[in-house]
């Protein structure tokens, strides 16, 4: 295999790496994702509305000593109510101890409810207590507790009995009236023979009710005893003992309320049903007076009782999740307290009276649940415990083992996790690892093991909520214990990831402090430190007590003292942190400012990682864009912070360039009088000047008028942006008048131009973004610009200028333009004008309604006037001039804000926290040697050495055989410009002089895609290359504009399907040459490097990795550069042939000034291309445009060899590793020489019979590893040449 060779670094024969050594450039989240957050998960997890069950009816009808007509009861019978014999003592102190004896039991489960017993009651008795509850109860739950083993069985009308006062006669109680009275919500309990009927019966009256609301509400009429119509019954809950045709078991074994018994004393019941059972024997002398006698309580896990407690609410709730639906286990199970023990005991009700042949029903109905295999699991805690049992209770105090249940159920959990993935059954034991967290002694596991389960994704944290982790680890955050720190911080962090809506539960427990603490703890490790800013930054998101409990805290300061940490997720999410905190919130601004918070995120602009440069822009973006009142000061700091802003304008990464238009808009928001005052300045300075474009010759050194930069524009004007305040709509700070306002005027211009900039960036959605404020500016300047005419009815009629006021017109619509705005060209249309590609409009313009006719002169704002393809040298187009009496308008009743119109937004911090969603620990997919990803790798490399090999051979021999076989030509759609081999496969891409690339297929003969690049339709493409063509090879093409883009899916869909990968301005200074090379680039796989010059006077080196710009190397020319060469290995020689004949070599180690160590100048006149030889001991290869071609020792001044192709070139290539050059002439042919200047081959014609005559030789290229040439020509056809077939 290809990844057997890991351990040889460098490729047989030769000094380069192996495919697998060779780094991936651009293939970061940034650039192979959108920077959009995640989709919102819905939460489901979060009662709407929890429920507590505040009072409870307990109605026991027993008439203690008579027995009802319609049972038969078995002799033996059983006899047990509430565990006490009701024959043992006198029928009414029976009656009482019974009813106080249920009252405990509920207690247990819900001791702070309100009691109410009705012994033997009346139907007057059961009203008034059931509306006395429901009156006090208000909203709330309460519970009607029904024992009817005294009186006769249920009716099938729905009635159950309570007696008369004497208690001579059985009265009916409609079950009808009972809802009436109960209300809802409510839950009911009837332990009674046949108590299925009662169910059927509720069910029907319930709807018979429905229907009476319905009716009722419809007809807009009340009948209910004048206090309107009763409430639904859609929130009642039923639990019965038993269907609507069977008894109650008579077992004197049991006890006679066996359903109430289950429902309030589970435990118990169910150790008395384990000795029934055969399964008893397994423990030998076991008797149910033992069992009676368990040590312990109840609440006390510690104990043998609070144990088995402990294990039964973990098995229930576990057969609860995995069975019923999630909104049903949610309403059940953990709506409320109450109600959530009595199912969870139900479920046990089940399971025993089953086996007795009867069936307890509830509504809403459960499916079954008595054959789960968990409660296997719990047969096996039982036997565990009772064991012991003989001994604990002989050895009085003896201390009992405690049930390896947990930890068993722990190690399952485990198992899953090792094969857990989304499309699997969810673990059953997830309810068990939320119990255990209750436990000291599993904690630190069962933490540790619900973090890698949050961690395989936002599904499973949304199965952790549902299942109710978030109390527990809410809670667990009192905590002080710090080996808990690091699991505590990541699940949270997984949690925020999914459900941002948890902040307020952590601000308003105090949560906040805790996490506080782990990034002010130095000893932690920087991971954990970065969990925990990025909880931080997520509790004060958008939440202002959020933001205000962590000021409290000093979260600003604790941030800015690890801002200089070396890990660079650490800085990136401390800086979002701080962005976040200051958000709209001017305490924590002012809070930064004491601090300098922002003169220390400045450090960040400059560092190496996208991400946190990034980062530093949206908190320094979010720091000036507050809207507050400002102050002087604060006036200051904002436009200091906008100028440091200003110099970000450059970075190589779009991602700090969306922020920096963000941050743009912001800051614009703040001072928008002044920004429109600056653009219509502009406007004017632009009319006034000189409309020709100065011209440099190739050779002639730059004048200084041509190097006057942006930045020293003449800033004088007779209208200040001071007096621009008073302009008709422009907002004027209150207190700028007090400032310098040349100063300020200046910050205002060079930011200005900075987003004139970015409106023009090679990137789309960057320039879409600051077109949107640039329009704004624009139309806001315009609005104010000059008096208006005002239409109406379709004729212009003249009016009085506007006052100068800034109280709009009455009339005026708001966020409807003047008419004449419609002609305002966005930077969009001039592109497009320029560019057949379709662009995005970004302007927001609101469609004039009932406006006049007329005509109406185009109208071009400064800055939408600079196409692409403007040097930036260039003073821009002169606007069109505008006749005051055809501009009409229309009378609206407001101006339109550029609040609105400008605000543009990124989702970068929703991006950046989308990482804590996803798996972290789970190794990449493209590093798992099983994986898909990994065998395709696998396979390109494979190809690529088989490559490699069976092209030495060629190689070997090219030196002295013709190269002229025309293996493929076909005619481009338009002249080629550059053409490129891809070096593994059979492709060629061919850029066009129309900034479209083509993709042939030379071994077929087929042209597989088209794209195009985007570039201004005045600019063409002057350099392309294959960056990671040993893997997934991108496609990079830079333009003479000094822009470049990468392309990735370049071959999908014939090319419409491609994506953007990356965009930026490689240089951003070309010189206006008469004879120019455009861009000039040179990438190098192994480092990473993108080396760029061309039009300008130096050469610019690039960090892909970093994307930023490394070092400016300046050529000491008077001429462009036009061909680029470097030393890839040693990466330290690099080599410029420029077009004043000079080939120029530069040493990087050494400083800019310095780094020129040689000058070589025996060329006459243009370089055409140089090349420098593979080795340490490479020579270079150059040929100039008169047709002389040179080889040098980079040791020498001199020359070693030279020869002469009698013919002006119009290009020249040479093989990297054989011995052939190729050249084209202007004469329409291509000269094959080896480097002794032995002529190979002379191509002047197209193969086949009467071939014609090929064109004027635009470009050449040589395959990387094969003997292949390809030729590009003016006459649009494209050649690729062979060697011819070795014979056999």
């Amino acid at each position: 295999m290809a990844g057997e060779n890991d351990g040889d670094v460098y490729e047989e024969g030769e000094g380069e790496l192996v495919d697998w050594q060779l780094p991936v450039a651009f293939n970061e989240n940034r650039h192979t994702e959108k920077i959009e957050g995640s989709r919102p998960v819905t939460e489901t997890w979060r009662m709407k509305e929890r429920m507590k069950t505040v009072s409870v009816a307990l109605v026991m009808c027993l008439n203690v000593g008579v027995d009802p007509p319609d049972v038969v009861k078995t002799t033996p019978c059983a006899r047990l109510e509430c565990w006490i014999d009701p024959l043992s003592t006198s029928p009414q102190k029976a009656l009482e101890s019974i009813g106080g004896n249920l009252q405990k039991q509920y207690e247990r489960w819900q001791p702070r409810a309100r009691y109410k017993q009705s012994l033997d009651p009346t139907v007057d008795e059961v009203k008034k207590l059931c509306t006395s509850l429901r009156r006090n109860a208000k909203e709330e739950r309460v519970l009607f507790h029904y024992n009817g083993h005294g009186v006769p069985r249920p009716t099938v009308n729905g009635e159950i009995w309570v007696f008369n006062k004497s208690y001579t006669q059985y009265i009916p109680l409609s079950v009808y009236d009972l809802q009436t009275w109960m209300g809802s919500p409510s839950i009911y309990v009837f332990d009674c023979s046949n108590a299925g009927i009662i169910v059927e019966s509720f069910r029907q009256f319930s709807q018979q009710r429905d229907q009476e609301i319905d009716s009722e509400t419809t007809n807009g009429s009340q009948w209910y005893s004048g206090q309107g119509p009763p409430s639904s019954n859609k929130h009642c809950i039923q639990l019965a003992a038993c269907g609507a045709k069977e008894l109650l078991p008579m077992n004197p074994e049991l006890p006679a309320d066996l359903f109430t018994s289950c429902l309030t004393t589970p435990i118990k019941i169910a150790l008395r049903w384990y000795v029934l059972q055969n399964t008893s024997k397994l423990v030998p002398g076991l008797t149910l007076e033992m069992v009676d006698k368990i040590p312990g309580q109840q609440n006390d896990r510690r104990t043998m009782w609070g144990e088995l407690n402990w294990i039964f609410t973990a098995i229930t709730d576990t057969i609860a999740w995995n069975i019923l639906p999630k909104e049903l286990f949610q309403k059940l199970f953990r709506q409320d307290l109450l109600v959530a023990s009595l199912f969870r005991n139900f479920l046990l009700a089940e399971r025993i009276m089953r086996s007795y042949n009867c069936t307890p029903i509830s509504s809403p109905k459960l499916p079954p649940t008595y054959q789960h295999p968990m409660w296997q699991a719990w047969d096996l805690a039982l036997d565990l415990c009772l064991c012991q049992l003989p001994r604990v209770n002989e050895e009085d105090g003896s201390a009992f083992k405690h049930s390896p249940f947990f930890a068993e159920q722990l190690t399952a959990f485990q198992v899953w996790l090792s094969f857990g993935r989304e499309d699997r059954r969810p673990p059953e034991q997830l309810p068990i690892v939320l119990q255990v967290l209750l436990s000291q002694v599993h904690r630190l596991r069962a933490l540790d093991l619900l973090g890698k389960f949050l961690d395989l994704g936002p599904w499973a944290v949304s199965l952790a909520l549902s299942v109710g982790i978030f109390p527990y680890v809410l809670k667990l955050l009192q905590s002080s214990a710090r080996e808990l720190r690091p699991l505590l911080v990541f699940i949270w962090a997984k949690i925020l990831a999914v459900d941002s809506s948890c902040q307020a539960d952590l601000v308003k427990d105090n949560g906040h402090k805790y996490f506080l603490s782990i990034l002010a703890d130095p000893y932690l490790p920087a991971e954990h430190r970065t969990m925990a800013a990025f909880v931080l930054a997520m509790i004060v998101n958008e939440y202002q007590q959020g933001q205000e409990a962590a000021l409290q805290g000093g979260v600003i300061s604790v941030c800015l003292e690890q801002l200089g940490d070396r890990n660079s997720t650490l800085r990136q999410w401390l800086a979002l942190c701080l962005g976040k905190v200051w958000t709209n919130f001017d305490n924590a601004r002012w809070c930064g400012v004491r601090d300098s918070a922002h003169e220390k995120l400045y450090k960040l602009l400059l560092d190496p990682v996208p991400e946190v440069r990034a980062a530093a822009v949206f908190a320094l973006g979010a720091f000036i864009s507050n809207r507050s009142e400002r102050s002087d000061h604060a006036i200051q700091i904002d436009l200091g912070v906008g100028m440091r802003l200003a110099e970000v304008a450059s970075d190589g990464s779009p991602l700090v360039r969306k922020e920096l238009a963000v941050a743009f808009g912001g800051l614009v928001v703040q001072f928008e009088g002044q920004f429109a005052a600056v653009a219509s300045q502009m406007l004017e300075e632009e009319k006034l000047k000189d409309r020709n474009t100065p011209i440099v010759s190739a050779e002639a050194p730059a004048t200084p008028t041509t190097m006057t930069s942006l930045q020293s524009y003449p800033s004088s004007s007779s209208t200040s942006v001071e007096s621009a305040g008073s302009h008709d709509g422009l907002r004027r700070d209150s207190s700028s008048s007090s400032l310098s306002g040349l100063a300020f005027k200046n910050v205002h211009m060079c930011v200005w131009r900075s987003l004139l900039l970015l409106a023009m960036d090679p990137h789309t959605e960057v320039a879409d973004m600051a077109k949107k404020i640039v329009n704004s500016v624009r139309l806001r300047a315009s609005l104010c610009a000059k008096p208006k005419m005002v239409i109406q009815n379709s004729q212009m009629s003249h009016s009085a200028p506007c006052s100068p006021s800034n109280k709009p017109p009455a009339n005026m619509m708001i966020g409807t333009p003047p008419q004449n705005l419609d002609m305002i060209n966005s930077v969009d249309e001039v592109r497009n004008r320029d560019n057949q590609s379709p662009g995005r409009t970004s302007m927001l313009v609101t469609p004039v309604r009932g406006s006049g006719q007329g005509s109406q002169p185009p109208h071009q704002p400064y800055s939408m006037q600079f196409s692409r393809h403007r040097k930036i040298f260039d003073k821009g187009p002169t606007p069109i001039e505008e006749k005051e009496e055809e501009v009409p308008t229309i009378t609206t009743t407001s101006a339109p804000s550029p609040r609105n119109l400008g605000s543009v937004s990124t989702e970068f911090f929703q991006w950046s926290f989308r990482h804590f969603a996803q798996p972290v620990h789970r190794m990449r997919e493209m590093s798992d040697p099983e994986s898909g990803l990994h065998h395709q790798r696998e396979f390109r490399f494979l190809r690529n050495s088989h490559v490699r090999r069976d092209a030495r051979e060629d190689q070997n021999r090219a030196g002295f055989s013709r190269l002229d076989d025309q293996i493929f030509v076909n005619r481009n759609q338009f002249p080629p410009s550059v053409v490129k081999f891809h070096p593994y496969k059979s492709h060629i891409a061919v850029a066009d002089k129309e900034s479209g690339v083509s993709i042939w297929n030379w071994e077929q003969g087929t042209r597989l895609s088209y794209i195009i690049n985007d570039n201004p339709k005045s600019t063409r493409i002057t350099a392309m290359d294959y960056i990671n063509a040993h893997d997934k090879a991108l496609l990079m093409c830079g333009s003479d504009d000094g822009a470049v883009r990468i392309w990735r899916k370049y071959m999908v869909d014939d090319g419409k399907g491609k994506e953007l990968v990356t965009a930026f301005q490689a240089l951003s200074d070309m010189l206006p040459l008469s004879r120019g090379s455009g861009l000039v680039c040179e990438w190098e796989q192994d480092s990473g490097m993108l080396l760029a010059s061309g039009d300008v006077r130096v050469i610019r080196l690039w960090d892909t990795q970093k994307e930023m710009k490394l070092q400016d190397i300046p050529t000491s020319a008077d001429s462009c550069v036009t061909s680029l060469a470097c030393d890839s290995m040693g990466r330290s020689l690099l080599i410029a042939g420029c077009g004043d004949g000079t080939v120029r070599l530069f040493d990087r180690r050494l400083a800019p000034t310095e780094c020129r160590v040689m000058t070589l100048k025996e060329h006459s006149g243009w370089v055409v291309n140089v090349h420098l030889q593979k080795g340490t001991e490479g020579k270079i290869i150059s040929a100039s445009a008169g047709g002389d071609i040179k080889m040098w020792d980079p040791r020498f001044t001199e020359s070693v060899r030279s020869f002469s192709t009698q013919s002006s070139i119009t290009s020249m290539a040479v093989h990297p590793r054989a011995d052939v050059i190729a050249c084209g002439s202007v004469n329409q042919s291509i000269s094959v020489y080896n480097q002794s200047g032995d002529s190979l081959s002379l191509i002047k014609y197209h193969e086949g019979f009467l071939g014609q005559r090929i064109g004027t030789i635009s470009c050449l290229t040589f395959h990387p590893y094969l003997v292949r040439l390809a030729a590009g020509s003016n006459d649009a056809f494209v050649s690729v040449y062979s060697s011819p077939a070795k014979r056999s």
